[in-house]
């Protein structure tokens, strides 16, 4: 329950605030920082109890390599779910209907040039550099325990190159949240698949090929 706590949290941050600074229109840069900081900071406050996973696709990476088990993940992820829902509906009561219809709710969404298979290719590859950062920084016993800061920084710079062509969800959830109220369904197979294989694939990868048994 603690860990349950801890990702519903987590990921009702990141909604919130990712959201809030695309309403408030910071820009490019200032929407990047504000999901990678967001990570930064609550993927530290809940890696202890956790491990921080805040995002469907972490949690999959982690079940398909042994370091979760289908009862646990499946706990996680519907936590993660829940906490984006719940950030949504707090948004559309505490900002202005105008606002966040002008943004779509900060729903991801491809881009008006990208096709939906341009816009799963660009999640696909988006979430693996996520997740191979993820392995890197914080699985991997070798590395300096500094594993939120560099995962929040690839969230920012994901989110520099790929906020413009897909929205830059990397993350299911991201998606989801924003997506039911906004009535922005129709890509959700582009933010469960695209990211779900993007990590997928990193994690296999680092955890068979890379990572020092």
């Amino acid at each position: 329950m603690k860990a349950l706590i801890c990702e519903f949290i987590g990921t009702f941050a990141l909604i919130f605030v990712g959201v809030g600074a695309i309403a408030a229109d910071a820009g490019l840069v200032g929407v990047a920082l504000a999901h990678g900081l967001v990570i930064a900071v609550m993927a530290s406050a809940t890696g202890a109890i956790s491990g921080g996973h805040l995002n469907p696709a972490v949690t999959i990476a982690m079940l398909i390599t042994g370091r979760s088990t289908v009862n646990k993940a499946a706990g996680y992820i519907v936590a993660q779910c829940l906490g984006a829902i719940t950030a949504a509906c707090l948004l559309e009561l505490l900002i202005p209907v105008h606002t966040l219809a002008a943004v779509n709710l900060g729903t991801p969404a491809p881009g008006h040039d990208a096709t939906p298979m341009m816009a799963l290719g660009i999640e696909a590859i988006l979430t693996f550099f996520l997740v191979f950062v993820i392995f890197g920084t914080a699985v991997d016993p070798r590395a300096p325990k500094m594993g939120a800061l560099f995962i929040g920084l690839t969230v920012t710079l994901d989110i520099l190159i790929g906020g413009p062509l897909t929205g830059a969800a990397m993350n299911p959830a991201r998606h989801l949240g924003p997506a039911l109220l906004s009535g922005g369904m129709g890509d959700s197979w582009i933010y469960w698949l695209g990211p779900i294989l993007g990590g997928a694939v990193a994690a296999i990868l680092y955890d068979r090929v890379l990572l020092d048994k």
